[in-house]
């Protein structure tokens, strides 16, 4: 018999607050973290509307000392974990470390002192880079710094899979425990790309929304008026025990982790598929152990993109059937966040764990007109009050890359 993975603590950086709390609030309210760019000028951008984070203070959480030698990204992560082990109550003492991981899931990384350091060597010279510019920028030193920071001995790595980077590190992470290599482990996902060359990137590929004079309506997944994704930028994190460890010491849990599902699309590097997706929620389903109709809620993908919101409720649909199709409620949270792109399952994740919580389903907002072919309950504008029992995350990414998670209410 597999062992049992349970979520003991929750920590977020995100567009809508810089915790837990604030972020649910947010969320549950209906209320939108998009805004104006302000970390450079993007008056001559085709896109200049963004979910940065606000009032964050990374002095907060890391040594003054510490921040040169970190990339942004790192400090979220940080910040996110610190919140996560306070709320699960738990010290990784000497002993515990050696059988505590940590996989926090990325999708690009440091970008952003990538475009800075490449400046400076233009302009000043090779001698002038940083010596500090390697170690802040690769992916895994998320990862790598919360091992550090923590005590953290057993599994240490970082997935990188795009948009499902989170959920792929939180299963991975399960699959840990569950084999027995670890009792804990420290998951999720991270991301601080908002920069210069990143809005260009994706606005080159008409990937993300212009509605630049009201953004707070420009993430509006299905929607017949939406015209792309609006990047965002954050961290969600979740603390995972085993079973039996939790009980044993008296831990909260949130819920448990019941099914891990992922495929490729094997088709196209950036245009979705609705078999894909369908083949890693129905993985997910069986893995978890039970009946698609089951499910009471989804955190979708939802990220406001003409394609690929209906082909993720057409996937939807054929693995729930008629019967689920009656009952289940779907919800596009990325409506309020924005689209945090390696950390969007790991705040999702959060999110999906809060509404079971809360027996609370948040709303896709920003839905004036929907689209005749969406035929889910997709909680249109308001939040609703709904018993959440069994839930299931998706996150999926350009290069065909898919993964769903379930979770459910002990």
């Amino acid at each position: 018999m597999r062992k049992r993975i349970v979520v003991t603590g929750l920590g977020t950086v995100s567009p809508l607050g810089n915790n837990v709390e604030t972020t649910w609030k947010g969320i549950a309210a209906g209320q939108s973290g998009i805004a104006e760019i302000t970390k450079f000028d993007a008056t001559n951008y085709t896109t200049r509307i963004a979910g940065e984070i606000k009032g964050f203070n990374p002095l907060d959480f890391i040594a003054k000392k510490e921040l040169k030698k970190m990339d942004t990204f790192i400090h979220y992560a940080v910040a996110a974990v610190d919140e996560a082990m306070k709320d699960a109550d738990l010290e990784i003492t000497d002993e515990l470390g050696y059988e505590t991981g940590v996989s926090i899931g990325v999708g690009i990384g440091g970008l952003p002192n990538i475009q800075k350091q490449s400046y400076i060597i233009q302009d000043r010279g090779p001698s002038r880079v940083t010596p500090f510019f390697i170690p802040m920028t690769i992916s895994n030193m998320a990862s790598g710094t919360v091992s550090i920071m923590w005590g953290a001995k057993g599994y240490n790595a970082t997935t990188i899979s795009a948009c499902s980077s989170s959920n792929h590190s939180i299963g991975d992470a399960a699959r840990i425990i569950e084999r027995g290599d670890a009792k804990v482990m420290i998951t999720g996902g991270t991301e601080a790309s908002i920069c210069p060359l990143a809005i260009a990137g994706f606005g080159a590929m008409k990937a993300l929304s212009r509605r630049n004079d009201e953004p707070q309506k420009a993430s509006r997944p299905y929607d017949q008026g939406r015209d792309g994704f609006v990047f965002s930028e954050g961290c969600g994190i979740l603390i995972l025990e085993e079973y039996e460890f939790a009980k044993a010491r008296g831990a909260k849990i949130y819920g448990e982790l019941i099914g891990y599902g992922f495929s490729a699309d094997a088709h196209h590097i950036t245009t979705p598929t609705e078999d894909g997706p369908r083949r890693a929620m129905a993985m997910a389903i069986k893995d978890a152990g039970i009946e698609g109709h089951e499910l009471d809620y989804i955190n979708a993908h939802g990220t406001s993109t003409l394609a690929g919101d209906l082909n993720e409720l057409k996937a939807i649909k054929k693995v729930v059937g008629d019967e689920g199709v009656r009952r289940l409620s779907v919800s596009a949270t990325k409506s309020m966040t924005g689209h945090l792109l390696g950390a969007a399952g790991g705040l999702e994740a959060v999110i999906t764990l809060k509404a079971m919580e809360k027996s609370l389903i948040p709303p896709t907002i920003n839905n004036e007109n929907l689209d005749p072919e969406c035929e889910l309950d997709i909680t249109p504008n308001v939040a609703k009050q709904k018993d959440v029992n069994l839930a299931m995350s998706n996150s999926f990414g350009f290069g065909g890359t898919n993964a769903s998670l379930v979770f459910r209410k002990i």
